[in-house]
C-alpha cells in the first residue's frame, strides 16, 4: 500500500514509511518526511493545509489526491475538476478515476472513458490496461484484449492473469 506525503506530494510505501518511523524512534528524532524533511502533520487540518498549498502550486499529485478525497466525500463535481486538472498537468494516474467517472456518471461518454483509460494505461496503470482489454474483449477483439491482459499481468494485475487463463482455455492464447 502507498501513501502520499502531504508536504511534498511524494509517494512512499508502507514498508518504507515504517522503516523510516522505526529509525526516527530508535534515534529519538522528531517525525519528518523522509523526502523533504518537513515535520509531519499532527492533525487532519495540518494535512489538509499542506495539500492545499501543493494544489495552489499546481502539483498534479496533490490535485489527484484532493480529487480522490472529494470523491470519497461525495462531491463528484469538485472531484472531477481536481482530477481533470491533475490529468491536464500530466498525472497519468488521474486519468483512471476520470475514466470510471465517465463510465458511471450521467451522460456516459464512451469516447472520453476510452481516452482516459488509454492515457492511464500508457502511464503504466495496470487496472486501466485491464479495462481496455475488457472493452476489446466485449467488442470481439480477443487478440487485442489478450495483448492488454498480458501487459497488465506483467504489471501485477491479478484479474488479467485470470483472464489470460480464460484466453488459454478458449484457445485464444497458446
Amino acid at each position: 500500500k502507498l501513501m502520499m506525503m502531504t508536504c511534498c506530494s511524494k509517494v512512499i510505501c508502507d514498508g518504507c514509511s515504517y522503516a523510516n518511523e522505526t529509525r526516527e524512534l530508535s534515534e529519538s528524532l522528531k517525525r519528518k518526511c523522509p523526502f523533504c524533511r518537513h515535520p509531519l502533520p499532527t492533525t487532519k487540518a495540518e494535512s489538509d493545509a499542506n495539500i492545499m498549498k501543493r494544489v495552489e502550486a499546481n502539483d498534479p499529485v496533490a490535485m489527484r489526491e484532493m480529487g480522490m478525497r472529494q470523491h470519497s466525500e461525495g462531491d463528484c463535481g469538485s472531484a472531477f475538476g481536481f482530477l481533470r486538472k491533475a490529468a491536464g498537468l500530466g498525472d497519468a494516474v488521474a486519468h483512471f478515476p476520470l475514466s470510471i467517472m465517465h463510465s458511471k456518471g450521467k451522460g456516459v461518454d464512451l469516447k472520453k472513458q476510452i481516452y482516459h483509460l488509454e492515457e492511464a494505461a500508457i502511464g503504466g496503470h495496470p487496472s486501466a490496461r485491464f479495462y481496455l482489454g475488457d472493452i476489446e474483449w466485449s467488442n470481439g477483439s480477443k487478440e487485442g484484449a489478450t495483448k492488454h491482459f498480458i501487459i497488465a499481468a506483467n504489471q501485477g494485475d491479478d484479474e488479467s492473469v485470470k483472464r489470460l487463463n480464460q484466453c488459454y482455455l478458449e484457445g485464444v492464447l497458446s
